[in-house]
């Protein structure tokens, strides 16, 4: 063989080696996913997952149109109220995920935050920290006072901010302006964001919308209450991460009413959103 055909055959092996060690391209964006690793973890996480679960209610509501337990996940929110919590039995019973009550303006701090939060991921809940407003502190201190209570955990959902009026409230019942609203929320949000990476879920009422024009903060996805019409006809136009149809469910595991919640997507979306993969 010839110097020149030698040469050739060492860039054609040296090429082919290089081939063999560079990375597969990623999909570009809206393209399917092609099979492989990403698939096996989306077919095992969808595997864990108990979808479309149909929880017990003290208080039912006769739901017209799409009703709550057409959506396939279903979640809670508890704070201290619900006391003890087996949470394995909440997990078998289909709850994907739980929001725990962390703090509370500036000074207040949920003494059950700790032990939902360990027992929760050890069942293998996904769950995530809120935040009780109120309009007589500062955000950014409020802000401090949330990331003082609730760690860094990369394995956590994006927590939330509960934004809602306070008139029983015995220390707090101002009602600012919604522009002076909406500036607060917004640093909070960025403080939380910069502190964990991910920008919070805002929580609302429908009267607080309303009354605030809340929803016109960019960037936010929102949590929103709605116990008895679909949030499709009590926030018109408004777009929503996860909806919550009842403060009275009942769910084994926990004694007493619940809040009980949906996402608004499918498990895919579910397991995306939630980092599961």
């Amino acid at each position: 063989m010839g110097r020149f055909w030698v040469g050739l055959a060492a860039i054609l092996v040296l090429t082919a080696c290089a081939a063999d060690r560079a990375p597969s391209p990623s999909p570009a964006i809206g393209q399917p996913v092609q099979p492989g690793a990403t698939q096996a973890s989306l077919a095992a996480a969808r595997a864990q997952l108990i979808t479309h679960p149909k929880f017990a209610d003290t208080d039912p509501h006769p739901w017209e149109g799409r009703t709550p337990w057409s959506y396939p996940i279903h979640g809670i929110d508890v704070s201290r109220w619900q006391g003890d919590i087996n949470w394995r039995r909440v997990k078998a019973a289909g709850i994907s995920f739980a929001y725990l009550k962390a703090t509370e303006g500036g000074d207040l701090a949920d003494p059950k935050f700790r032990d939902h939060w360990r027992r929760a991921r050890r069942a293998g809940v996904k769950r995530g920290a809120y935040h009780y407003f109120y309009f007589c502190r500062p955000a950014a201190e409020q802000a401090r006072w949330f990331i003082r209570h609730v760690p860094r955990d990369s394995q956590a959902l994006p927590h939330v901010l509960d934004m809602e009026w306070t008139p029983h409230s015995r220390t707090c019942t101002k009602r600012p302006s919604g522009s002076k609203i909406r500036a607060e929320a917004d640093r909070f949000l960025d403080i939380l964001e910069a502190h964990y990476g991910r920008r919070p879920v805002l929580y609302t009422t429908v009267d607080f919308y309303r009354d605030t024009g809340i929803g016109r903060l960019r960037g936010t996805e929102f949590w929103l209450r709605s116990v008895a019409d679909h949030p499709h006809v009590t926030y018109p136009g408004a777009l929503w991460r996860f909806w919550q149809y009842t403060g009275t469910g009942r769910v084994p595991g926990i004694e007493g009413n619940v809040d009980l919640n949906v996402f608004g997507g499918g498990p895919e979306r579910w397991l995306r959103w939630s980092g599961q993969i």
